[in-house]
């Protein structure tokens, strides 16, 4: 499926000037975006299971800093799917008005 306009404006504005969009990762995945020392990953959808995928790709990513960029309506279930892959990270909207850090889990 083809990504929406809002969907590449999100990530081309996460990348910046010195990042780059669609980089690779392990296992054949790609970040939405990723500079120097952020990774970040935008998902417009409300299912779950593309939010825990989201999370694991910001894992396996091994940047300093993970954001997970979602509409404002999923920021809890964002949490939740960052909580429980175990990613440590930034959980903002789109517009970037509110953010939230999910701090790693505590063995």
């Amino acid at each position: 499926m083809a990504e929406s306009k809002a969907h590449r404006k999100a990530k081309r504005r996460a990348a910046g000037r010195s990042g780059e969009t669609e980089k690779k990762i392990s296992g054949g995945r790609r970040l939405d975006a990723a500079t120097r020392y952020r990774a970040t990953e935008v998902e417009r959808s409300s299912s779950m299971k593309r939010l825990l995928a989201a999370a694991r790709r910001l894992k396996d990513s091994r940047k300093r800093q993970k954001v997970l960029q979602v509409p404002q309506k999923n920021l809890l279930s964002a949490i939740k799917a960052m909580r429980e892959v175990g990613a440590s990270g930034t959980v903002k909207n789109m517009s970037g008005t509110r953010r939230r850090h999910v701090a790693k889990r505590k063995r």
